[in-house]
């Protein structure tokens, strides 16, 4: 299997090369081998539904990118396709609060976002915490 280094607080980590979380997310994984029952699938969508919807409204204030604001919406709009359902691998059994699968979202929606923005030659880049 093809790997990554990605970085966050607490140093580097290998992730599988073909998915598009990140550090938080590979952590979570190896922390919580707890159970089989993923995240239900619609509680994704209420994430990304609410991120596209958060992009567009911090674009109306002025306050995100055209560019940032359409790769957001280009990467919230391939998760509620269902296109990356793949990318969402955790469990249920969480710290309570979700925090996870809400990092998880923001990892995807970065890394697909960044993917766009990319391929359309633009400078700019989306962090998963930040943006």
């Amino acid at each position: 299997m093809s790997v990554r280094i990605e970085h966050d607080t607490f140093g580097e980590i290998e992730v599988p090369e073909d998915k598009y979380w990140g550090a938080q997310t590979e952590r979570s994984k190896r922390n919580f081998p707890v159970g089989k029952e993923h995240m239900p699938i619609q509680v994704i969508y209420g994430f990304a539904q609410l991120k596209r919807g958060a992009a567009l409204a911090n674009h109306e204030l002025g306050k995100l990118s055209d560019e940032k604001k359409n790769a957001i919406v280009y990467a919230c709009d391939r998760i509620l396709n269902g296109e990356l359902d793949n990318h969402f691998p955790l469990v249920i059994w969480q710290t309570g609060s979700g925090t996870q699968s809400n990092m998880n979202v923001n990892e995807v929606v970065s890394y697909v976002a960044n993917e766009y923005l990319k391929k359309h030659g633009s400078k700019e880049t989306i962090h998963p915490n930040d943006d």
